[in-house]
């Protein structure tokens, strides 16, 4: 489609889109959204909020969700190297528990759509990373949830980075995922 390439994945809606980059001698352009070819791939609720962070080595961020105002996003590395990770937290998918896990980086260009009704989460394997995501809900920090990044009952293979992991003290504290329910998901 058009400029992009869309490549499902394990789980149904979680999509790697791989744009065309157009490259010589004086750089490259590349297109990191287009409305009509998101939509034709089946990713077509509107964007409301744009988000960067950057982090260095072993950051691990996540696995996070809102209960409210629930995030479809569109993420992707403008400089480093993360690998990325959505697990599906509706109910009644075939796939609940379960998760997927891409590299995305500034070299290889891909991006990850991470529907409504996943968790998600990033660990960082180069010395810095910037991430930039496109969210379809607000951000609430009422509605915050989360998974342990190191949850046995999900199982994430996360791999080396060189470095212990550094998370923060929420997500250190999130609830087990067998002692959640998530009814908030149950429409997706």
């Amino acid at each position: 489609m058009g400029n992009f390439t869309f490549a499902p994945t394990g789980l149904p809606g979680v999509v790697v889109i791989e744009p065309k980059v157009f490259g010589d001698a004086r750089g490259y352009f590349m297109e990191t959204y287009k409305l009509t070819d998101f939509a034709a791939a089946g990713i077509a609720r509107p964007f409301v909020q744009d988000n960067q962070s950057r982090s260095v080595r072993g950051v691990l961020r996540g696995l996070h969700f809102q209960k409210e105002h629930t995030q479809g996003k569109l993420v992707r590395v403008t400089l480093g190297e993360v690998y990325d990770v959505a697990v599906d937290c509706r109910p009644h998918s075939p796939q609940f528990g379960q998760w997927v896990g891409v590299t995305l980086s500034a070299e290889n260009k891909k991006m990850l759509y991470i529907p409504e009704g996943f968790a998600h989460g990033f660990l960082v394997l180069s010395d810095a990373a910037e991430f930039t995501y496109k969210c379809t809900d607000v951000y609430d920090p009422a509605s915050e949830g989360g998974i342990p990044f190191d949850d046995p009952d999900i199982g994430v293979v996360w791999p080396d980075c060189g470095c212990p992991y550094i998370t923060s003290a929420k997500d250190r504290a999130h609830t087990p995922f067998k002692d959640q329910t998530f009814p908030y998901f149950e429409k997706y």
